[in-house]
């Protein structure tokens, strides 16, 4: 338990401050925008009842409002992610369920099943993030592209991390 906290803090410090000082400065044509610090939800045990996945949401959410100084785009986006996280958990699960202590990981669920995971949830934040920003709906196509292209590159990135930090699985 504890272990798990801290490496969640740490997580939490190493993605804000990665995203805040490094990916936030990334411009590629403007359609390119990739947002890893969603690792930070993504990662969280799948035992995580609704309300903890909604207030870790709103705590990364907030902070890096604070530090990127957007009025709560990132707040609302990461809420988002962390209602819809669990029904997409539940929609996932293998038919015995999840065994207790499982993370969502390369390691322990496989490939398929975390491009699947983390892709719909990379691409559903990434929509609700840019349709906040864009507050209309007369750049649709233009918002929808910009969502597909960052949420690919996000998704390229998150699969890395998983691969740099998460590591291999021991065999038995």
């Amino acid at each position: 338990m504890i272990g798990t906290l801290a490496g969640n803090i740490g997580r939490f410090a190493i993605f804000i401050l990665l995203q805040a000082l490094v990916l936030n400065n990334i411009r590629l044509g403007g359609y390119f925008n990739p947002y890893a610090y969603i690792f930070i939800l993504l990662a969280l045990p799948l035992e995580l009842p609704r309300w903890a996945n909604l207030l870790t949401g709103a705590l990364v959410g907030l902070t890096l409002d604070l530090i990127t100084r957007t009025p709560g785009m990132h707040a609302t986006a990461c809420i988002f992610l962390g209602y819809v996280r669990p029904v997409l958990l539940r929609l996932l699960a293998p038919r015995e369920g999840y065994e207790f202590g499982t993370t969502p990981t390369i390691r322990d669920m496989g490939i398929a099943w975390y491009l699947t995971y983390a892709g719909i949830l990379t691409l559903l934040h990434h929509l609700f993030l840019f349709m906040v920003e864009a507050f209309s709906f007369d750049l649709f196509w233009f918002t929808l592209s910009k969502a597909l292209l960052s949420s690919l590159l996000t998704l390229l990135l998150l699969v890395v991390f998983q691969f740099l930090l998460v590591g291999q699985k021991q065999s038995n």
